[in-house]
């Protein structure tokens, strides 16, 4: 069985199966709640930052971890696909 992971930059990966969502920082930090869950996620330490630079994404995991990445959303869809593609019919 292949295990299929998305590279979410600076040599950090996490298992496809564990995303919940990848979400903009600009458009989705302008919502109160979203802010309020990123603030929580913080203070408890599930948060953390995958690269140096400020932020493009984040990525919301089944732990209810965030993961912070320098990569648009767009480009960390696109490898999902990739992923998908390479590893159609392999088992």
């Amino acid at each position: 069985m292949n295990k299929m992971f998305l590279h979410a930059g600076n040599n950090f990966s996490l298992r496809s199966k564990d995303i919940i969502g990848i979400f903009d920082t600009d458009t989705s930090t302008e919502n109160e709640i979203t802010k309020n869950f990123l603030r929580r996620a913080e203070k408890e330490g599930r948060a953390e930052m995958v690269i140096e630079e400020l932020p493009k994404s984040f990525i919301v995991t089944s732990d209810n971890s965030v993961y912070y990445a320098q990569v648009s959303v767009q480009t960390l869809i696109g490898r999902t696909d990739e992923n998908r593609t390479e590893n159609n019919g392999r088992n």
